[in-house]
């Protein structure tokens, strides 16, 4: 999230109404009028340092005037935090975003949105918002995602004469040299998803054992994270002496204007801005108009959009800090040292018209946040893996290996990813596994710090039987057996694997089912309920009716090598643990 040290930019950003008028910028120019009648209204939510560039653009095109067909609009400028324009979006669509949580109540979604990357439109898109399609989706505005160093710091690294890359910040955050890393929670700041993209793109080029690489340096960003980019400032040495300065926090991602902005208010020990190669995801500051609105509110939303790209409009952006979408930057513009692309020279970004991220696979955001989510959480977990016939069946996308072979493999990676702090355990289930039981308990749930290697072992003995599917009697067996010995403090869960609909003929019913996990269920003592569907051969009905009734959530997927993925995304969509 934002943070609030921008002082009275950031209070110049409070809600405004302008008039201004649909149609073209060319039919503003040549149909200027003195009068209007009617009134349209147009609501705009904008990132907090972006709004006041916004607004005063909006304030001088009634200052000059604008009118149309006769028709006032009237735009209503707010400043709005992404993350919670995001759960409000996210909530219309039927979304869900790891991290974000449900929706305030307090935040509209508005016509046009400009939150402060793509990123948010992409996650929105890629998490359950099929039919999120918004308009336009330009950037108009643009601020390269630096790495913030206290200048003492970043002087023991070469700056500002040395270029570092994200494998020397890898390499100096997980050797444990003294680097006090930090991130802004990246599930909620487009910024600290930026800087996680990187350093975990750089420890998966890293070789060698990359999931431990990427693991750790993961867990070493966690111990600096912060919910809120204000506190995580305020985490920076704030004094010259040394033992300041080694206690502070040493580095974070953070955005070229947050740099700026920090410094502006001259504090003790400035920050550095290093701008590390590869060069990060950008801010870029998407207009994106929702889908929805009125003819006439588009038309209003296509004039405001040309204002915005308009000379006047970059010399705006230079006052709140921030770039053109070209990288350059206009008149005023104030660079941090070693700042690239100077206003005048050659353009980093892409062209006018392109968003920053337009390029970016929405997988790639989904598997960092995951793995970020599980590598940085406790929770207590109970595997439960179908051994069925029908996981004998061949995948050709997976080079013929069988359902369980895959499914046993992504269960393999993901545990890799969990801190020995979790507590995991394992079933198998198919029918009369042991006598009349459908269930078997492979490993019993305890902590990874001692559990880990008796969970390989048991994950690699895993095999198909010649059994049918017990689910109904397993989910039941399962969600007893975790809320039985539930811990307070963290997400109890059940992540259940399958590939068939229910058929065993001696077990309960589907009622039955249903009935006794509603007696069960404890708001209390609550056990979330995964259940990930491989193939064609499962109902997501059936398994929707389960986690209706305890919470947690149905993945189905009809191929099954995506399992890894999804086994990831599910778990990172947990809620948090109550206390």
């Amino acid at each position: 999230m934002r943070s609030s040290i921008r002082g009275a930019g950031a209070a110049a950003a409070a809600t405004a109404l302008v008039v201004v008028v649909g149609g073209t910028w060319f039919g503003y120019q040549q149909l200027a009028g003195p009068s209007c009648s009617g009134e349209i209204e147009l609501s705009v939510a904008a990132a907090p340092e972006l709004a006041p560039a916004v607004q005063k653009a909006s304030a001088q095109w009634v200052a000059d005037g604008a009118a149309v067909s006769g028709t006032c609009i009237a735009v209503n400028v707010s400043t709005s935090e992404p993350v919670d324009v995001a759960a409000a979006v996210a909530s219309k669509h039927g979304a869900t975003l790891a991290g974000v949580g449900q929706a305030s109540g307090t935040v509209a979604t508005p016509d046009v949105w400009i939150p402060d990357s793509s990123t948010w439109l992409l996650r929105l898109k890629n998490n359950g918002a099929a039919a999120f399609a918004p308009g336009n989706g330009a950037s108009v505005a643009r601020s390269p995602v630096v790495v913030a160093m206290p200048e003492p710091v970043a002087s023991r690294f070469g700056w500002p004469e040395k270029k570092l890359g994200w494998t020397d910040l890898l390499n100096a955050v997980s050797t444990g040299k003294g680097l006090r890393a930090g991130i802004v929670e990246p599930t909620q700041d487009a910024a600290g998803l930026s800087g996680l993209l990187s350093l975990t793109a750089a420890a998966s080029a890293s070789g060698g054992d990359t999931a431990k690489a990427t693991t750790g340096a993961l867990r070493a960003l966690a111990t600096g994270r912060s919910n809120l980019r204000q506190d995580l400032l305020a985490r920076f040495p704030r004094s010259n002496d040394a033992t300041s300065i080694a206690s502070g926090l040493g580095a974070a991602a953070l955005s070229e204007e947050d740099v700026i902005a920090y410094n502006s208010t001259k504090p003790p020990i400035p920050l550095a801005a290093l701008y590390l190669e590869p060069a990060p995801m950008p801010l870029d500051y998407p207009f994106a108009v929702l889908p929805g609105i009125e003819p006439a509110k588009q038309s209003a939303a296509r004039v405001l959009f040309e204002l915005l790209t308009t000379q006047g409009f970059k010399n705006r952006l230079a006052a709140q800090s921030l770039r053109a979408p070209d990288g350059n930057w206009g008149d005023g513009f104030k660079a941090p040292q070693g700042a690239p692309s100077p206003a005048g020279g050659p353009a980093t970004a892409p062209p006018a018209g392109v968003g920053a991220v337009g390029g970016l696979d929405p997988s790639a955001i989904d598997r960092s946040l995951s793995g970020w989510s599980i590598a940085t959480q406790s929770g207590r977990m109970l595997a439960v893996i179908d051994v069925s016939g029908s996981m004998k069946a061949k995948v050709p996308s997976a080079g013929n290996a069988t359902r369980e072979q895959v499914t046993v493999a992504a269960a393999s990676r993901g545990l890799g990813l969990f801190d020995d702090s979790w507590s995991i355990g394992l079933w198998t289930f198919s029918t009369e596994l042991v006598g009349s039981r459908d269930w078997r308990e492979v490993v019993p749930i305890n902590r990874l710090s001692t559990n880990r290697g008796l969970l390989e072992q048991g994950l690699a003995r895993i095999s198909p039987s010649r059994g049918n599917t017990g689910l109904y009697d397993t989910v039941l067996e399962a969600y007893k057996r975790v809320q039985q010995d539930w811990e307070p403090g963290r997400v109890n869960s059940i992540v259940l694997f399958t590939d068939g609909k229910n058929d065993d003929q001696n077990g309960i019913s589907q009622a039955s089912l249903i009935s006794q996990l509603k007696q069960l269920n404890d708001d209390e003592r609550p056990v979330q309920v995964v259940i990930i569907g491989i193939g064609n051969e499962v109902s997501k009905t059936e398994l929707q009716s389960i986690t209706n009734v305890t919470g947690g959530g149905t993945f189905v997927t009809e191929d099954p090598s995506k399992i890894g993925d999804i086994f990831l995304k599910a778990i990172a969509l947990r809620p948090n643990a109550p206390r």
